[in-house]
């Protein structure tokens, strides 16, 4: 099999491209030489079978950055057939050194200028033959977004592809590499020959729109404003939809399953019913919500807007010890806390990686995000829910900054903060899709591979001993629950409660799976028994010790491996406990005072 690598700058479309060659086909792998997963993908390109790697964005091979690092050992562990070099044609006089780095390795190379509609707009014209003569390798014109120049570029590349594939030892890399003043000089030359760029490059569209966000005075407000409109769109629209795949399920189980199911065994009948079918339909229920999330999260990211936040936040975040990128980084985490922690490779600082990381599990995740909007449903009118949702994100944010001023002094660092600005995009409906249903579907699989054996675990502890009376204190799960009230009393959770938080800690997809077997119930059934049981108080409570405590299982691993410490894991798991305790047991001994 062909082994094609995917290799670009930040910012330049790579993963657009990524997604178009590979469709929905993408898994996540580990390669030899590595301690880091990168996407590929089985393509068949002209008469081969080929994966395609796609490798972390870099700017230059020199650099000493951890994803420069990992380029430099795939090249180093991996032997290469061809290499499709990815970028900015908008900015092809700044990024034309990575091409000239790649050639220099003697690797069979094509390179693919994107964003072609980009050029047009700004009149930029590239002489794409006088280019691919003077830098020795096929250069094909794209836009990965619109799909243009697309079949064509894939043909070239499939023609370049080696005879015999070739493998270079880190001596040869770092022989190969011509020094830094010469690529600049050979860079300057190639660019004045084959490119026509206007005196000024201007963008009128994205200059207006950045007048008004990127305001000092109304840019933060703006922004925060819009993720207040984005949540309120997803519960508004989400609701229904999470409503009609309850109704569904419902019908199932009293229609088709409990009349299947009728004269098996009561301990099977409840294992299968009320632990396995009703954890895992109380889960399924949310998965509209998480799509709706991650669709619309995807056209933020992909149009430019995320890079503009960074900016408004900087000032901000440096005072706190972080930077914009960290701020970037948190948003990721919304969703998912696990690619947000890899993606501080980008940072130079171990302490500003250090910190960073720290603080992205307090970012309010998908997961977390069902079990809010399972309790708000319960608990608040349809007018208040989103409102209630959207304080609890501005509670992550505040987590965030409070655990950034503690530790700053501890992780201090002094890395410039460079950021550079995107034309606003538009992303088609193509790139929402694909992007979207590689998130559900991690979303998906993760999801599965924890609750099952989950709820499984909750049944048989809140049936056993057999002699007790289901989720009764003298069930397993009712002495745990004991054992740990001193602690969770004051903060106004309860046994049941207290059974969920700690399945939680594998992963938060559980723990409303975990409620739905505690109880024995499911949807509208079990959301009308919560809303007896709890007031609005502690499901408040609930909801900010959910929000903070420790993150899952899958975290709390990313966090070791990408610190190499285990101290520093240990450290944010104590912290997020201590943090959580201490804002739930503010707010719920305070509300209390006041009569509520």
């Amino acid at each position: 099999m062909k082994r094609v690598a995917l290799l670009g700058m930040p910012n330049t479309g790579k993963s657009t491209l990524f997604n178009r060659i590979s469709g929905a086909s993408a898994r996540v792998g580990n390669w030899p030489g590595i301690t880091v997963d990168l996407m590929s993908a089985k393509i068949l390109m002209g008469g081969h079978i080929a994966e395609l790697i796609d490798l972390p964005g870099i700017y230059d091979l020199h650099g000493f950055s951890d994803d420069e690092q990992v380029v430099r050992h795939f090249l180093e562990h991996n032997a290469i057939d061809l290499v499709i070099i990815v970028l900015n044609s908008t900015q092809i006089d700044r990024q034309l050194s990575l091409a000239l780095q790649i050639r220099a390795l003697g690797l069979p190379s094509v390179l693919m200028l994107n964003m072609a509609d980009e050029a047009r707009r700004g009149s930029i014209s590239i002489d794409i033959q006088a280019m691919s003569e003077r830098i020795h390798m096929p250069v094909a014109m794209i836009s990965a977004k619109y799909g243009e120049g697309f079949q064509a570029a894939l043909t070239l590349a499939a023609q370049s592809i080696a005879s015999s594939n070739m493998q270079l030892t880190l001596e040869q890399i770092n022989s190969r590499l011509q020094a830094d003043n010469v690529l600049e000089q050979e860079m300057e030359s190639i660019v004045r020959d084959s490119v026509q760029m206007p005196a000024q490059l201007t963008d009128q569209t994205t200059e207006r729109i950045d007048k008004v966000l990127l305001h000092p005075w109304l840019g933060l407000p703006i922004f925060f404003a819009a993720m207040y409109l984005l949540f309120q769109f997803i519960f508004t629209a989400g609701k229904p939809l999470q409503d009609g795949v309850a109704w569904l399920l419902q019908m199932l189980r009293g229609g088709v399953l409990e009349p299947m199911l009728a004269h098996v065994p009561t301990w099977l009948h409840g294992l299968l019913l009320d632990g396995i079918y009703n954890g895992v339909g109380t889960v399924a229920s949310f998965v509209p919500i998480i799509i709706l999330f991650f669709l619309i999260m995807s056209m933020v990211e992909d149009s430019g807007y995320l890079s503009r936040a960074a900016f408004l936040m900087d000032a901000l975040m440096a005072r706190l010890g972080l930077d914009g990128r960290g701020f970037v980084m948190m948003l990721m985490g919304f969703g998912c806390n696990v690619p947000a922690l890899m993606g501080t490779r980008v940072m130079r600082s171990r302490n500003l990686r250090l910190l960073t990381m720290l603080v992205i599990p307090f970012s309010l995740c998908s997961a977390r995000l069902q079990v809010f909007v399972f309790m708000t449903a319960i608990l608040f009118t349809p007018q208040q829910a989103p409102l209630v949702l959207f304080t609890l994100y501005l509670m992550s944010f505040a987590a965030i900054f409070v655990s950034a001023l503690i530790f700053k002094g501890r992780y201090a660092n002094s890395e410039p903060f460079i950021l550079e600005l995107p034309p606003y995009r538009f992303p088609t409906p193509r790139q929402i899709v694909l992007r979207g249903w590689q998130e559900v579907g991690y979303f998906l699989r993760r999801a599965t591979k924890f609750i099952v054996i989950g709820v499984v675990l909750v049944w048989v502890l809140t049936n056993f001993p057999s002699a007790a009376a289901p989720a009764s204190n003298e069930t397993f799960a009712g002495m745990i629950g004991s054992f740990m009230a001193p602690i969770l009393t004051p903060i106004g959770i309860d046994t049941q409660l207290a059974i969920a938080l700690i399945f939680g800690f594998v992963a938060k997809e559980i723990v409303i799976g975990s409620l739905a077997v505690i109880y024995g119930l499911q949807g509208d059934a079990l959301m009308h028994l919560m809303a007896h049981k709890l007031d609005w108080v502690q499901g408040m409570s609930f909801m900010l010790f959910t929000l903070i405590y420790t993150p899952c299982l899958s975290t709390v691993a990313t966090l070791r491996t990408e610190s190499k410490s285990s101290a520093f894991m240990m450290l944010s798991i104590v912290w997020s406990l201590v943090l959580a305790w201490v804002v739930s047991f503010v707010f719920y001994q305070s509300a209390r005072a006041l009569g509520f």
